[in-house]
């Protein structure tokens, strides 16, 4: 799945808290809620009384939920206290309150707090509270259930609590990760849980989500689930609905994932995503954000069966990549990931081949091996599958079928507010992860004609339904933008016509196949939004190529090749030269980009628009002015802090020189 854990900290930040003694805050208003509120409940949890500690225990899991009580709490060593002593005390109901409290503390605080958990060992105390947990529950002689309701609902509160803290800590650190997955008692406890049929519906959705994070490029993980009857219930879970469905779907996808059971390495009874896909499509069909599900399971949060769906297939969608590699389908020569997918455009010193100057000092490769590199890149391969296409692809194929109720979800969640918002942004995730895979199969591949055959429309339907609809909007949400523009990016990459082989008629045959796709004049759009981006709110991007801008430059590189009209591919060009000669205003990113865009729209004298727009055009003269704005541009760039943005910098300067080079010599 896409990656659910917190990023890792680096641990050690956070100091012992009995190491010094506690300081009364400054803050007047802090310092009277800590004597009037903290003070006397910690009092109380520590006192000789029982019933005091259990009533203390409670009134602290209400409060600890208040940032203010929360910060006061943890200034007075309230971990130290509840793995000392609330943890370890004889009332269930103690117990039961100390675990929420440190349910509430993990997800409250950041990733640090959990190292720092997993430093003073919290681990020994979980261990030992799953083990009676697990005792309880499997307890002979129907023993659990003739436990009094109050108590068999502490036994489940500390169940969810140990799940979700379980699920922190391994978020946290890998080496917390590490450690819970070789705790016998912590899988026993999870897979216990899910076997019973015991658990309610909270504690079930904990341990399933517990385990997806454990789950997560874990093979260890991994192969204790496929070696337990665990793997049976999980199956089992997939073939029902509601959350518990949906959540088994994103534990077996993990261990997909993990064990390579994929389209062209069936696993056990043939499994694959391809048989995850139809239950998470009658998820997203029954779901409804207004809680009025037809799933039979109402009663959980449709929000979170929404977006665990949506992740799930945004994962699948990523994790096909590697099915396509291994049945020879994918491209070749494929350049760094653009939007977390491979991007094949051509790298700028692979489009500039045909611009090699064989005299030309600085160039350190001949005629040969330049061809020979070219063929890598455009993905020729003599020994390409011959088979029957996408009914070797069952994954895509059923992913095909689920993007319309994806779309339909993303046009369903139109509001500002931040569930829409989430919702939408998880909807396009995975309809970008899914394009961006299909982008990187060999179009040019007579094998693939029946995967083209099959995409093209569906492309089509998401440009017209997800795509155009948005630039038409005039989107000030920069996030929204960037997203949108990616999966246009993608989708462009896949319709544009010389990406088909000869016989696959039903695009080459079209009367309009230049741009067929087109709903109006979405390039004007990108156009207006790449200017936008350099000053719309929110536009930062630690990854300069990740950027808004970029991704405009990408899909308009991608809409002015030789599907285009002279006019499109003139309107792209021209904006492509102003990019380059605004230097050094232009970010150096973006220079970068549209330069290679250039170099893969005019990199052959033979393209249908080389004579009517580059050379009518002068962009050869504009782009011979650029050279000495280029070359100071990467002189800027600090290869120490920004290795991978001077490096294709100093490509692309060098390519800039050899392109050219080679247009002079082949003038028309």
């Amino acid at each position: 799945m896409g990656k659910s854990r917190r990023s890792r900290a680096k641990g050690g930040q956070r100091a012992d808290p009995i190491a010094k003694p506690v300081k009364p805050p400054s803050d007047p208003e802090l310092a009277a809620l800590r004597e009037k509120s903290i003070l006397p409940v910690l009092k109380d949890l520590q006192s000789a009384d029982p019933k005091s500690r259990t009533t203390a225990a409670g009134a602290i899991a209400n409060i600890v939920q208040d940032t203010k009580c929360r910060k006061l709490l943890l200034r007075e060593q309230i971990v130290h206290i509840l793995l000392t002593e609330t943890l370890t005390d004889a009332s269930l109901e103690s117990r039961a309150a100390g675990w929420e409290i440190l349910r509430v503390l993990t997800a409250e605080e950041e990733a640090d707090f959990c190292v720092h958990l997993y430093r003073i060992d919290v681990l020994t105390a979980i261990r030992y509270a799953t083990t009676k947990i697990t005792e309880a529950v499997k307890s002979p002689n129907a023993g659990f259930k003739g436990r009094s309701k109050a108590e068999q609902n502490f036994f489940w509160s500390i169940a969810e609590a140990l799940a979700e803290i379980i699920s922190a800590l391994a978020a946290a650190q890998d080496e917390a990760l590490d450690a819970a997955s070789q705790s016998q008692e912590i899988l026993r406890f999870l897979f216990v849980l899910i076997e019973l049929g015991l658990a309610p519906a909270s504690v079930l959705k904990s341990a399933l989500s517990c385990m997806i994070t454990l789950s997560e490029d874990n093979r260890q993980f991994a192969e204790a689930i496929l070696s337990d009857k665990a793997y049976e219930h999980l199956i089992n879970y997939t073939l029902g609905d509601g959350f518990s469905s949906v959540y088994a779907c994103g534990v077996l996808h993990n261990v997909l994932s993990v064990v390579e059971w994929d389209d062209h390495n069936l696993g056990r009874d043939a499994l694959c995503d391809a048989k995850l896909i139809p239950t998470l499509n009658q998820a997203l069909r029954n779901t409804r954000l207004d809680g009025h599900n037809t799933n039979g399971e109402s009663s959980e949060n449709p929000i979170d069966i929404l977006q665990m769906a949506l992740e799930i297939l945004a994962s699948i969608g990523t994790a096909l990549k590697n099915s396509l590699g291994r049945g020879k389908r994918a491209k070749k020569g494929v350049r760094k990931e653009v939007d977390g997918e491979d991007d094949d455009a051509m790298d700028a010193d692979d489009n500039d081949d045909k611009a090699e100057d064989e005299e030309d000092e600085e160039d350190e490769m001949d005629e040969d091996e330049m061809e020979a590199d070219m063929e890598m890149v455009t993905g020729a391969d003599d020994d390409a599958d011959t088979s029957s296409g996408i009914d070797d692809l069952p994954t895509l194929r059923l992913l095909l079928t689920i993007i319309p109720e994806v779309v339909t979800l993303f046009n369903a969640t139109q509001g500002p507010d931040e569930i829409s918002t989430m919702i939408r942004s998880h909807a396009l995730t995975a309809l970008s992860n899914i394009a961006w895979t299909v982008s990187c199969i060999d179009f040019s591949e007579n094998a693939n004609a029946a995967i083209a055959r099959a995409w093209t429309p569906v492309a089509k339907f998401l440009w017209g339904n997800a795509v155009a609809p948005v630039l038409a909007s005039n989107t000030s949400d920069v996030g929204l933008a960037t997203m949108v523009t990616s999966l246009a990016w993608a989708l462009a990459r896949t319709l544009r016509s010389q990406s088909y082989p000869d016989n696959f008629k039903e695009v080459n045959d079209l009367p309009n196949r230049k741009a067929s796709f087109f709903v109006g004049d979405e390039h004007k759009k990108f156009i207006s939004l790449y200017h936008a981006s350099r000053s719309l709110e929110g536009n930062t991007e630690e990854d300069p190529f990740q950027s808004l801008g970029i991704k405009c430059i990408g899909v308009l590189g991608q809409l002015a090749l030789d599907s285009a009209s002279t006019d499109l591919n003139r309107d792209i060009g021209f904006f492509l030269i102003t990019v380059v000669g605004g230097l050094p205003d232009t970010p150096a990113a973006e220079a970068v980009e549209a330069l290679n865009q250039l170099f893969d729209i005019y990199g052959d004298e033979k393209s249908e628009n080389d004579k009517p727009v580059f050379w009518i055009g002068n962009f050869l003269q504009h782009l011979d002015a650029a050279v000495p704005k280029v070359k100071a541009m990467v002189k800027t760039i600090d290869k120490r802090k920004s290795t991978e943005l001077r490096v294709r910098a100093e490509e692309a300067s060098l390519n800039l020189t050899r392109f050219i080079q080679y247009k002079q010599k082949h003038r028309p």
